[in-house]
């Protein structure tokens, strides 16, 4: 059996610090925000190379609480991509927004920057686009026409942990950087955990307002804040994780490396990475037209898959009343029905990378 991911391979690699990091909370007797969340977030700010970072409780709620501190809300627009996981429309409509989905770019599968001018309107406010499956979005052009039309950019860089775009880690490049470390993500807590980073000071303070209630002296609320705060414990998990982040990284770097050259010519669509880009592959998405019965092989041979995303968000239930129809973005809708993701976790080995692409190559 290759499992898709071994979600408990990395507490037995650190068991030891990861333990001794929750035992530190523990006889801290601090379990609300404190010293070892200000660590934390110390430490994600240098490492994305942002001046701040905010801990909040989930990745939702870093691009809910983002998207209000750069005055998105009621009656607004949001530029997203058709093709993403459902949260990230899910916090536009959150905040009492419309998201406007533009279809991605047919190599990367993120947003395509030259569909976004075209859908801008007087409403719009912002654009939200998403570094999916750990690619760098193209941001250069898409900051471009956002300064143009003097719009903010919110990055989704849930699955982009240590990913580059043109040398530069993901962390700072537009106004603020939503980040998830729900369990399977590249740097993962051992809960729901999410972050912020930024170089703009007023929003961090906005968003370090309000995820405690809307206040920042006890019983003084300044706005309708909310409760979303990064856990200590959770934070301190992450702090004993964050110093191999790297190499984890390196390791499924290795892994895409395997796979693109073990699986070329084999008749599916790899991964297309441009020459500004390095990945943090948190999945490895190929396309296949046969999808569900070469996925439906691989379980049959004891190699687990996952589709991301089998239904995309205009065509769920939750979004309904949008009024899209399903072949209003054809282009999300064939990515839903052609990608497939390939086991790539840190701890897969090289040899078990190297069993599930002489099986993929057999069946297709």
């Amino acid at each position: 059996m290759i499992p898709f991911l071994d979600l408990g391979a990395a507490y037995r690699e650190l068991k030891a610090e990861i333990d001794a990091a929750v035992q530190r909370v523990l006889d801290s007797g601090w379990y609300i925000l404190g010293p070892e969340v200000e660590a934390f977030e110390a430490e994600w700010a240098a490492y994305c190379g942002a001046a701040h970072a905010v801990g909040v409780a989930n990745g939702l709620d870093a691009l809910i609480l983002a998207l209000r501190a750069v005055g998105v809300g009621p009656g607004d627009e949001v530029i997203v991509p058709s093709n993403t996981y459902i949260a990230t429309w899910l916090a536009v409509t959150a905040v009492g927004a419309r998201p406007v989905p533009v279809e991605p770019d047919p190599k990367t599968h993120n947003i395509d920057p030259t569909g976004i001018a075209a859908a801008i309107t007087p409403a719009t406010r912002a654009v939200l686009p998403v570094h999916l499956y750990g690619q760098p979005a193209d941001l250069d052009p898409i900051l471009a026409i956002a300064r143009q039309h003097g719009l903010a950019v919110v990055e989704d860089a849930a699955q982009a942990h240590g990913a580059r775009y043109r040398g530069r880690r993901i962390g700072a490049h537009g106004d603020v950087v939503c980040w998830s470390f729900y369990p399977g993500k590249n740097l993962g807590a051992l809960g729901d955990g999410g972050a912020v980073t930024t170089d703009r000071a007023d929003v961090a303070d906005r968003i370090r307002v309000l995820r405690n209630y809307g206040s920042r002296v006890k019983y003084v609320n300044e706005v309708q804040g909310v409760n979303s705060r990064l856990d200590p414990v959770q934070a301190a998990v992450l702090r004993a994780k964050l110093p191999h982040l790297d190499a984890w990284t390196d390791r499924r770097r290795a892994i895409a490396a395997l796979y693109a050259a073990g699986l070329r010519g084999a008749g599916l669509v790899l991964p297309h990475v441009p020459d500004w880009a390095e990945p943090a592959w948190h999945l490895y998405v190929l396309r296949v037209a046969d999808r569900d019965g070469v996925q439906q092989q691989l379980g049959e041979a004891g190699i687990g898959t996952l589709i991301h995303y089998p239904i995309p968000p205009h065509m769920q239930a939750a979004y309904a009343a949008l009024s899209l129809p399903p072949d209003a973005l054809p282009m999300a809708r064939k990515f839903a029905d052609e990608v497939l993701s390939l086991p790539i976790g840190p701890h897969l080995t090289l040899d078990d990378a190297g069993k599930v692409i002489d099986h993929v190559v057999r069946i297709v």
